[in-house]
């Protein structure tokens, strides 16, 4: 059985930072690119990063320079260290897992999602 689970959210101020963490099981972890998404109340969910099993990454305009994507095979981890953070990274963010080698915004194309942690920033 796959799972995914995501921590390391909370509530912080304009400006701090918070890195959250997804641990997967039940898969071979380095075989996945993984991706972190995120849904604010009222919208879609949507791309922030994304990872390859290389380590490639690439990042949602909105979040490049202050994001940033990681992984540990060893841990069947991976990491988004969220800086800068600003009241419109608010969001339940979410981790996910692609299992077609594709390096992919596209919520449709990730097989496995974990269940969310709310990120909340106050100004």
């Amino acid at each position: 059985q796959v799972q995914l689970v995501e921590s390391g959210g909370g509530s912080v101020q304009a400006g701090g930072s918070l890195r959250l963490s997804c641990v997967a099981s039940g898969v071979q972890f380095s075989r996945y690119f993984m991706g972190w998404f995120r849904q604010a109340p009222g919208k879609e969910r949507e791309f922030v990063a994304h990872i390859s099993r290389t380590s490639s990454t690439d990042y949602a305009a909105s979040v490049k320079g202050r994001f940033t994507i990681s992984r540990d095979n060893a841990k069947k981890t991976t990491y988004l260290q969220m800086n800068s953070l600003q009241p419109e990274d608010t969001a339940v963010y979410y981790c996910a897992a692609d299992g077609n080698a594709i390096l992919t915004t596209r919520v449709p194309d990730y097989d496995y999602w974990g269940q969310g942690t709310q990120v909340t920033v106050s100004s």
